[in-house]
């Protein structure tokens, strides 16, 4: 009910917040007022303040209202940014399941903007859905999507929900603000109430993913016990509860619904066997290399930009590669992974892609396994020995030092060349 009635004040207050912005919002008359509501025009400057569901979200909309009025900001700016690409599948059903999120903080924010003592103030609140056009796996690819939507629209200040969590379970608070501080822009946590621990307990113990993650792992503790034995009911039950408890929102990255969650299970079914080829047909090739001494043993470390997600896709890759004999993941780095390699059929296996196009098709469907594979999107580099196509960039980006054009002049400079490459995957993408 509190969002029907903020949203029929916003329809008051639209020709305060948009179109009618010149009139005099205290005219009762003003024909600005007949108009349909919508998201005005946002004008230059402003606050941003970045949304998603959350328990202190309502809180952080009222604290934005009074900073935006206490500190003479024009616009506040609720954007929402996206944590899947266009064109995957499922893609609409979120972007519309953010905009009505979008839709009901604006609500909100109009109706606190109009429910303040004195006259509604020159504040306008605009909404936006951003960065669903790429993929975005870390705080540096959030931080650049939400810096180049302020200087668009000349906001200069970030206001941060201290339970934001765009990336699926994974808090990402301290390393946003972290890299905004990088940034021209002012950021400031909103000062609100936080649940509580027994809240959070509470909230856990009864969502979907409690449940999901409370059968699948009471079904497992039963195949390897004994069903029809009483103890291993009390067991396993008591088991499921405290790793439902404990994993449930980090091991599901996404709330369960139907009938998605039952075909990627369906579909995981049927990746398991074909995983299981690759390792057997891994384990023949590493196998005839150490048993032949003839036979080319080449171990290089290597990069490769997957498209397959951030949380749970990215990590189910990144194990498989590692279960395959021959290649091991060491890094995953927003969406690179680095993998050691350690004979040129397994890296030239790893640069075709097969192990990506399946994670893919389990998480998205088929249509979104037909992609081009990292050699072809020249997504793919060879970091050491003499076939070496790019430098290696994790001492630089652990707080090291990186080769540079003037330490080797033999050595491309990494910014030029991980902006170069990022851009044709980005064309690829």
């Amino acid at each position: 009910m509190a969002d029907t009635d903020a949203g029929s004040d916003t329809d008051g207050g639209d020709a305060t917040g948009g179109e009618g912005a010149d009139s005099d919002p205290g005219d009762p008359d003003d024909p600005g007022d007949e108009a349909e509501h919508g998201s005005p025009s946002a004008p230059t400057g402003g606050l941003v303040v970045p949304v998603e569901p959350t328990p202190t979200l309502r809180a952080t909309i009222a604290h934005a209202v009074e900073a935006a009025v206490d500190d003479g900001f024009s616009t506040i700016h609720l954007v929402e940014i996206a944590s899947w690409r266009n064109g995957d599948p499922g893609a609409d059903d979120r972007a519309a399941s953010a905009e009505r999120v979008l839709e009901r903080a604006e609500a909100w924010a109009n109706s606190d903007l109009d429910d303040l003592d004195e006259r509604r103030p020159q504040v306008t609140v605009a909404t936006e859905l951003i960065g669903a056009d790429e993929y975005l796996f870390g705080p540096d690819d959030y931080v650049r999507v939400l810096a180049a939507y302020a200087e668009e629209h000349g906001a200069d200040a970030v206001l941060l929900d201290p339970e934001y969590t765009p990336v699926g379970n994974t808090t990402l608070l301290q390393p946003l603000e972290f890299a905004l501080s990088n940034t021209s822009l002012t950021v400031e946590t909103a000062p609100v109430t936080r649940p509580t621990r027994r809240e959070r307990l509470r909230s856990d113990a009864t969502g979907k993913r409690f449940v999901a993650m409370f059968g699948f792992s009471l079904a497992f503790y039963l195949v390897l016990g004994d069903p029809l034995y009483w103890f291993d009911w009390v067991t396993g039950v008591a088991t499921a509860a405290i790793v439902s408890i404990t994993l449930s929102r980090v091991s599901i990255d996404v709330e369960p619904a139907i009938p998605r969650t039952p075909m990627r299970v369906l579909r995981g079914v049927i990746y398991v066997p074909v995983l299981l080829f690759e390792i057997v047909k891994a384990n023949v090739e590493v196998a005839r290399v150490i048993l032949d001494p003839r036979l080319p043993i080449d171990p290089t470390l290597n990069r490769m930009r997957v498209i397959v997600g951030s949380g749970l896709p990215l990590m189910t890759l990144a194990n498989s590669i590692t279960l395959t004999p021959g290649t091991l993941t060491v890094r995953a780095r927003d969406s690179d992974l680095y993998v050691h390699s350690l004979i040129p059929s397994a890296r030239d296996g790893l640069f075709d892609g097969s192990l990506e196009r399946w994670t893919r098709f389990v998480y998205y469907g088929r249509a979104s396994a037909r992609l081009p594979t990292p050699r072809e999107r020249d997504d793919c580099a060879i970091l050491q020995g003499p076939d070496a196509t790019e430098e290696m960039p994790i001492a630089a980006g652990d707080g090291g030092t990186a080769a540079t054009e003037e330490d080797d002049p033999s050595v491309e400079p990494h910014g030029e060349n991980r902006s170069d490459r990022g851009e044709a995957g980005a064309t690829d993408e």
